[in-house]
């Protein structure tokens, strides 16, 4: 990524791509998010392939929507998309599975479940706060959570010092921390982001 696009936001990317149908802003915006979205596939889906395929899916099917339709907060838009791509990856894999093997399977309590819908709600709640931090801090924090790049590796694929890549992690979750307690105090604990 070219260093003067790291700081135009994905709303004037956006912008441009419905003024000029250039699909190398729309491209552009996908490519800061596949970290993100590799990382949802993987909370659910716990399979490497399967997420990599569902990152696919995701993007293609932005590139037919995104054209027809206007998306007001674009992070949260893929995010529910490959939410629902990995429930349809569940239901199809249920459907394969033997009727009596799933009868055998105990249920989940409902403690567990509430607890399942907290992580979730918390998976959106950070990819909006994610999306009120830097560029740099956002691409940084994902290459190394979601896609367990080494400070190395980022610093390769951003052609910046290592230094930098570990500043930008360090402020990026300072930043999360801040934006984190201020809008969800009760949700997040002060250790969860550590």
């Amino acid at each position: 990524m070219k260093k003067t696009q790291e700081h135009i936001t994905d709303e004037e990317l956006l912008r441009r791509y419905f003024s000029d149908a250039d699909p190398q802003w729309l491209g552009l915006v996908l490519e800061r998010y596949t970290g993100l979205l590799f990382g949802v596939a993987m909370k659910y889906l716990k399979d490497e392939d399967m997420a990599k395929d569902i990152v696919q899916t995701v993007f293609l099917k932005a590139l037919s929507e995104i054209p027809k339709k206007e998306i007001k907060n674009i992070g949260a838009w893929l995010y529910q998309v490959a939410k629902n791509e990995c429930f349809n990856q569940f239901r199809m894999q249920k459907s394969m599975v033997d009727e009596e093997v799933l009868e055998q399977i105990k249920q989940p309590e409902e403690v567990a479940f509430s607890k399942l819908l907290l992580e979730d709600k918390k998976s959106a709640v950070l990819l909006e706060a994610l999306e009120q931090i830097k560029t740099e801090q956002k691409i940084s924090i994902s290459m190394f959570y979601f896609e367990k790049k080494s400070y190395q590796q980022i610093s390769e694929s951003l052609k910046i010092d290592i230094k930098q890549v570990k500043s930008n992690i360090q402020n990026g979750k300072r930043n999360l921390k801040i934006i984190l307690m201020e809008s969800t105090p009760n949700l997040f604990k002060k250790d969860d982001h550590d």
